[in-house]
């Protein structure tokens, strides 16, 4: 069966490596917040091309951290999507904000401007545009839209590392990036872990504050913070596979390109890319009618597939009456029923890829006929 996400294989790519970053760590004895975080902090801010990063355990919390480091909180709105994991929403209302939900673009599965403009009320203290599934958001529009109201942005690249706009990597056009390291992520690691990116140095400082305690100095907090630390072994298998992410990422844009030109004559629709951006492909993200249909038949095949997302994050249960929703979300509800992702991951053989495009196609034209 060929999966979805192969995390696995990459795993065992590095092994070595990987092993050797492990020892490394339990021989230093030190455990938390040492040299390996700050390594990686160094790296992946010179890698993204902004002053800072910040380490610490999850996206979720990054994006919460973020929040309070611009001292967003009850009272407050910020938007974003619905169309987007669930964790986006959740870290909204971790700090008691209110989350107002946009639609997206039906072209490029991303939050879209003009829903953002007519959503902004005298309430809105910060938008989140996600880059969803390494396809980056029209930031160029949104950054000049919200400086011009004075909002920030907080760029949600937790699908994106790499991801370019004009050249520019995505996490340090907005005021703050925030990217999680998720296993599956184009930069996983082998358990939660996630980066805060920014140029600003004085929110780089509060950034580290807040993600323990509130500290200034070791037992003297200057401010209520949380526990959410970057492990020392998860950050030494970060900067491992950092150093194959421009390769990893140049493997699923020719992954992606393979299959848009073999699917190009069938009943689906299949994702644009935006121009002048560099689309990471974190997932390959088809459309198509009778998605239920079409997994069946690829499972029958060998050939594993997912939904990201089904359920959009305004209709379910916990958030529906915590969220504002100011115009209808067509596309996002629409989209929901018929998203459909196939296997994408730079460990998968020229005959896996092979394999997935016979599948889809057999299995398109066994319905279609």
């Amino acid at each position: 069966m060929i999966p979805v996400a192969n995390p696995l294989a990459q795993t065992k790519r590095f092994e070595a490596e990987i092993f050797a970053a492990i020892e490394r760590v339990v021989a230093s004895g030190q455990y938390i917040l040492g040299p390996e975080v700050e390594h990686l902090e160094a790296e992946f801010a010179a890698f993204t091309g902004t002053g800072y990063a910040v380490g610490v355990a999850n996206a979720t919390d990054a994006l919460a951290i973020a929040l309070r480091a611009l001292d967003i909180g009850p009272g407050d709105e910020v938007i974003t999507v619905s169309m987007t994991a669930v964790a986006t929403v959740a870290a909204i209302r971790m700090v008691g904000a209110t989350p107002v939900l946009v639609d997206i673009e039906p072209d490029y599965y991303t939050i879209a401007p003009s829903a953002i403009n007519a959503a902004i009320s005298n309430r809105t203290r910060a938008v989140i545009p996600v880059h969803l599934y390494g396809q980056p958001a029209d930031l160029e529009s949104i950054v000049d839209l919200c400086s011009r109201r004075g909002i920030p942005v907080i760029e949600d690249a937790s699908q994106a590392h790499g991801a370019m706009i004009s050249g520019k990597r995505v996490g340090g056009i907005g005021l703050i990036g925030v990217f999680s390291c998720y296993p599956t992520k184009n930069l996983g690691a082998i358990g939660d872990a996630g980066l805060i990116t920014t140029n600003d140095p004085l929110l780089a400082q509060r950034l580290k504050r807040l993600r323990q305690y509130g500290w200034e100095s070791r037992n003297w907090s200057t401010e209520s913070g949380v526990n959410s630390r970057l492990d020392e072994i998860q950050a030494a298998i970060l900067r491992v596979k950092l150093r194959s992410l421009v390769r990893d990422n140049a493997i699923r844009v020719q992954i992606a390109a393979r299959y848009l030109r073999e699917f190009s004559d069938l009943p689906i629709s299949l994702p644009k890319v935006r121009s002048s951006v560099y689309h990471v492909w974190h997932l390959f993200v088809v459309r198509v009618s009778d998605r239920e249909n079409l997994q069946r038949q690829l499972l029958r095949l060998g050939v594993s597939t997912a939904i990201h997302y089904p359920f959009p994050v305004h209709i379910q249960d916990a958030y529906r009456s915590h969220v504002v929703v100011p115009d209808l979300l067509k596309v996002t509800e629409l989209y929901a029923t018929s998203v459909l992702s196939i296997p994408m991951y730079p460990e998968l053989s020229e005959e896996d890829v092979g394999t997935v495009i016979t599948a889809i196609g057999r299995s398109l034209a066994s319905y279609t006929d």
